[in-house]
């Protein structure tokens, strides 16, 4: 074997990144089991009322968020832990995930 890869193999932090990325797949998919709910029923709030509800926009778009920044950390196009290592996203996610800190959102 190639000694990087023994490095590779032997480190810590690689390891941390392999656990973490295993619970934000079970983040992903219970966000993702919320988000379609959120979706059927704002649905059925615009068949039966006519109006959307703010509260559920406003949890479907952080929902989105999340689920976005969960994505870019699982393919490594960010090193952001999203929550609950992080804080909850509010508003849109940031357009260029490279460069997603800590302290976004």
């Amino acid at each position: 074997m190639d000694e990087e890869l023994k490095q590779n193999l032997k480190s810590h932090d690689t390891w941390s990144r392999i656990i973490y990325m295993l619970l934000f797949v079970i983040f992903y998919s219970l966000a993702e089991v919320v988000l379609t709910a959120v979706v059927v029923i704002q649905l059925l709030l615009i068949l039966f009322t006519g109006n959307k509800n703010e509260r559920l926009l406003k949890l479907g778009q952080s929902l989105s968020t999340y689920i976005y920044q969960v994505l870019s950390y699982l393919t490594f196009n960010s090193d952001h832990q999203a929550y609950p290592f992080g804080a909850w996203p509010k508003g849109e996610p940031k357009s260029n995930s490279k460069n997603l800190t800590k302290d976004d959102s």
